[in-house]
């Protein structure tokens, strides 16, 4: 049951960088911008999560709630100041500017909170249910961080299929200028999914930090590093590639701190992803596209 426990971890945690992973990659498929700041966005829908329920007592799924509403909120103010003025500029630009953006949230997240570690409240509880006389045992909040991966997977998809929102998406990841000649708002369709995406990454902060309690100003960091290889891993741009992604990416992190070392694990993680954008440049179900110039 030892190989199961794993492999159940490993699901776990990949569902966490499946859900950051479908914000950088819904930015990326309709903008074509990456986001860096968004690993710092995890950080302050944790820590309002934190103090939601810490200091005003809120049940923890309202909390949550109120964390998505703000980052949402945080997402469309960060692509209106930092992003829109930069639609047309060379994306070198773009880049340093989600670098800048991404200290400067942690900056202000250093004076608002301090840099004193913080013990995250689990959102279910420390339980397990335990089976197969207790030799395999899944913790409350694998088997919820599981279920809220697939359910916002499903609801992702049917959104981007069937939603007027999300056709619009579909075509400005196509041809935004082909798009707004049809009459579609490009601004606020680019805008709608920065909230998307940062409303993703509150859920997946508290979700983090239930699994894994310690909640520091640097929280978000390393996971949205690994959440960006995810989604480069599947194919960004392609919402059941960072899916795939983050599952496969989270599967090789805990099989490789088990059979071979936790120092090495995440050499272990970068080096299966060069491995596989050697052989499948684009990612796992990316589509190779030809620019005419």
């Amino acid at each position: 049951m030892t190989f199961l426990n794993f492999f159940i971890s490993g699901i776990s945690l990949g569902s966490i960088y499946a859900i950051i992973a479908l914000g950088y990659t819904m930015v990326y498929g309709i903008s074509k911008m990456l986001n860096f700041a968004h690993g710092d966005v995890i950080m302050v829908g944790a820590y309002i999560c934190f103090y939601a329920v810490v200091r005003y007592g809120l049940n923890p799924f309202l909390a949550v709630a109120v964390a998505m509403v703000l980052c949402s909120v945080l997402g469309i103010i960060v692509e209106g100041l930092a992003y829109k003025p930069l639609r047309q500029a060379p994306s070198l630009a773009v880049l340093i500017t989600a670098i800048g953006m991404s200290y400067f949230l942690q900056n202000t997240a250093l004076l608002l909170w301090s840099s004193n570690p913080k013990v995250f409240p689990s959102v279910v509880g420390r339980g397990a249910f335990h089976m197969f006389n207790g030799n395999l045992s899944v913790s409350h909040i694998t088997a919820l961080t599981i279920i809220v991966c697939l359910v916002i997977m499903v609801a992702l998809s049917l959104f981007v299929s069937k939603t007027k929102m999300g056709k619009a998406m579909r075509a400005c990841s196509e041809d935004k200028g082909a798009a707004q000649l049809m009459g579609i708002n490009v601004n606020a369709t680019i805008s709608m999914t920065f909230a998307i995406g940062s409303g993703l990454a509150a859920i997946a902060g508290a979700l983090l930090c239930s699994a894994y309690p310690t909640l520091m100003p640097t929280t978000g960091s390393l996971p949205g590093i690994k959440a960006f290889t995810a989604a480069v891993f599947g194919g960004i741009g392609s919402i059941p590639g960072a899916f795939l992604g983050g599952l496969m990416l989270g599967v090789i992190e805990i099989f490789a701190k088990a059979y071979i070392s936790s120092q090495l694990s995440d050499a272990v993680v970068f080096g299966v992803l060069i491995v596989v954008l050697l052989v499948k440049p684009a990612g796992l179900l990316g589509k190779m596209t030809q620019e005419k110039v």
